[in-house]
C-alpha cells in the first residue's frame, strides 16, 4: 500500500481532473455549434488521455480511487457551474472567461503535478516508467490553448468587443 500523503496528493489531481472534464462538457452543451464548443470538446478529449495516464500511474502504484474525493470534486464543479449560471445567466462572454480561467488553473496544476513525479521519480523506481517531461509539456500546450481562447473571452467580457 502506498504512503498517504502520495494517496491523497494522486487523487486530488484525479477529482480535480474530473472538476475540469465537468466543467468542459458543460461549455460544450451550452455552446453547441460553436468554436468554443469545438474548442472544449478537442481540451476534453487531451484532459481524459492526461487522466487516463494518471490513472494508470495510480494502478501501478496500486492507489484506489476515493470515492469521497471523487464525490466532493463533482459537489465542487455543480457548485462552480450554478455560481457561473448566476454571475452569467445567459451564459455570456464572463461565463466563458471564468470557464476557461478554472481549467487553465487545473491544467497548470496538473502540469506541476508530472514535474513533481518527475523529481520524486528520481529517488523512487516505482515511479519511473511514465514520461512525466512529456506530460508536462504536453499540460504546457494545454495551457497556452486555453490562454489564447481565455484572452479572447476577457476581452469580450471586460473590453466590450463582440466575439
Amino acid at each position: 500500500m502506498a504512503e498517504q500523503p502520495l494517496v491523497t496528493y494522486l487523487n486530488d489531481h484525479l477529482a480535480g481532473s474530473q472538476a475540469a472534464l465537468e466543467l468542459l462538457e458543460h461549455l460544450e452543451r451550452s455552446r453547441a455549434g460553436t468554436p468554443e464548443a469545438r474548442f472544449a470538446a478537442t481540451l476534453r478529449a487531451d484532459i481524459e488521455a492526461d487522466r487516463r495516464e494518471l490513472e494508470t500511474l495510480m494502478e501501478r502504484l496500486h492507489i484506489s480511487v476515493s470515492r469521497t474525493r471523487a464525490a466532493v470534486a463533482w459537489l465542487a464543479e455543480k457548485g462552480a457551474e450554478l455560481k457561473l449560471r448566476l454571475d452569467a445567466p445567459a451564459g455570456g462572454s464572463l461565463h466563458l472567461l471564468e470557464v476557461f480561467e478554472a481549467v487553465s488553473i487545473g491544467i497548470e496544476g496538473k502540469r506541476l503535478l508530472w514535474r513533481a513525479l518527475a523529481v520524486a521519480a528520481e529517488d523512487r523506481p516505482d515511479f519511473q516508467g511514465t514520461d512525466y517531461d512529456r506530460l508536462e509539456q504536453r499540460a504546457e500546450d494545454q495551457r497556452l490553448r486555453v490562454e489564447q481562447e481565455r484572452l479572447g473571452a476577457a476581452r469580450v467580457a471586460l473590453g466590450g468587443a463582440s466575439r
